[in-house]
Formats: structure tokens, sequence, C-alpha cells
């Protein structure tokens, strides 16, 4: 299927789609993202999303004015025109449109960039990641999605020349996420993942995990935890929108997890079924 782009009402095929040089995204990163996944045509887990995109706006003093509601019904739209079974949909708001000035204009109006594009999320059923650590540079407003991605993007590229699928990011021993993904460990059968701060996204899929665990009575930790207790996990979970709840084979070339593999299973049927419940099927 072609894949289409949307700016400000304008549709078009995705390669013919242009936006302004003044656009406050394309020098300064002005603005905030989200993605989410298709499956038979009904996005999973969109009203969540679209939740987490107002709340980035509001810290970014980013002011979107268009109803939660229209969001979703043009989201929607788009996904019924692209028409493929298998979707990945990204959407922006840039503060807007100014000449280059670090100071940005009163009642700036926000630019709005939404993009679909046949893709499948990745199986968590047939594979694990293999991850490198790196130490987290980033900013201290990690618990924005903003468009300024520039150290998650160098560790990635770091990642994949290494024959890897995720950079986790630690300050001093503290893990706190991976490039582009929340991480939990399962150690003595208890669920722990770094608390919601400023050094962490509140992760979509990691809320959806915290309450399966809860659902099934294991305990949940929400607590830093080291890259010692890392590499000596019972079972080390990537958890991220495009990958849902992924076991790890590998850190830096050592053999970690696969020490509490029913529990993982657990969690990772509890998402499957989630995920049939409000797509009709799984990948």
């Amino acid at each position: 299927m072609q894949n289409i782009g949307y700016y400000n009402g304008t549709i078009k095929p995705l390669n013919e789609l242009l936006i302004p040089a003044t656009d406050r995204a394309v020098y300064f990163g002005d603005g905030v993202y989200e993605v989410v996944y298709s499956v038979n045509q009904r996005p999973f887990a969109l009203k969540e999303h679209i939740q987490r995109f107002y709340s980035s706006c509001k810290l970014l003093n980013i002011n979107f004015n268009m109803k939660s509601e229209q969001l979703e019904s043009i989201i929607k739209q788009l996904i019924k025109k692209q028409g493929d079974k298998n979707q990945c949909i990204y959407w922006q708001a840039s503060r807007g449109a100014a000449l280059r000035e670090h100071i940005f204009p009163q009642n700036i109006k926000p630019n709005l960039l939404i993009m679909v594009t046949s893709s499948t999320i990745r199986n968590m059923n047939k594979m694990r990641y293999k991850l490198i650590t790196k130490e987290d540079t980033r900013f201290f407003h990690c618990n924005i999605k903003t468009l300024n991605l520039i150290p998650s993007v160098l560790a990635s590229q770091e990642a994949k020349q290494k024959g890897c699928n995720e950079a986790v990011l630690h300050r001093g021993e503290n893990v706190t996420e991976c490039a582009h993904s929340n991480i939990a460990i399962l150690k003595g059968g208890v669920f722990k993942t770094a608390p919601l701060n400023n050094l962490i996204l509140p992760g979509v899929t990691r809320a959806h995990l915290i309450k399966f665990c809860k659902d099934i009575n294991v305990r949940v930790l929400e607590k830093p935890f080291t890259v010692s207790e890392l590499l000596n996990a019972d079972e080390v979970i990537v958890c991220a929108s495009g990958c849902l709840c992924m076991g790890v084979s590998h850190i830096n070339g050592q053999e970690v997890g696969g020490k509490a593999p029913k529990l993982l299973k657990t969690l990772q049927q509890a998402y499957e079924n989630e995920f049939i419940r409000q797509c009709g099927s799984f990948i």
C-alpha cells in the first residue's frame, strides 16, 4: 500500500508531502510526537497515546487546541485511507512556523504532521533482543516525548553496528530506559522498573505491563535498579509499542535472562490477548 502523509489538512503520498522550512521542528526540533501500531486498521492503545501527546504539549507550552476527539478521528480516517492491514502511525505537533529565533512568538499556531506507513511490530513470541549498554547523555526532560532525539539516534545506531536491537541507557550505575523503549527486569518473581520521573518516558506499554502484573498478582517495584542487577536478572524485558514485551538474550555479548520463561510467557500472552481484544488479531 502507498504510504500517506497529512500536514495541517493536506493529504498526499508521503514522499510528495511538503512542510515549510520555517516550521520550528526543522531547526529546533521544537515539538512532540507519538507512535502507535494498527492491525486490521484498528490502532492499539490509541487513546492512551493521544492522552500522553496532549500531556507532552502542555509540558512544552505548545498551544495545541484541536480537540482530542478530532485528532483521533483524523488518525482513523488516514488509517482507512492508507488501507494496509499492518500499519505504523506517527504524528507530531511542532510549535508552529516562524523565522528562526529561540524565543517563540506569542499565539503561534502549532503544525500537525501525521504519517501512516505499512509496518509490523516485532514478534515477541519468536525472538529475543540483544542489547548494549550506554551512558545516558540525554537532557533532563526525558518524560516529554520531544523531537530532540540525537543521543537516542546515536545509541541506536551503535547498537545496530554491534549486531544488537537496542541500547540500554544508564546514569552512573542506575538504569533509566532504552534508546527508544522502556526496560524492566524480573527477579525472584518481582517485576521491577525505574520510577516515573523526568529521566524516563511514561511508556504506555510499560503501564500495560504493570497492570498485567497486578492482574496476576505479580509484585511490582517501581524503583531504580543497577546495571549489575540488569545483568543478573531472571529475565530482562524491553517494552515499547513496536515490540510490546520483548525478552532479552544478550547484553554486551553476555548471556542474560532465560531463568523465568514461564512468567515472561504469561506476561507476553496477557499482552497478546489485549492486542487481540483491541485489534481483532495479533501480528
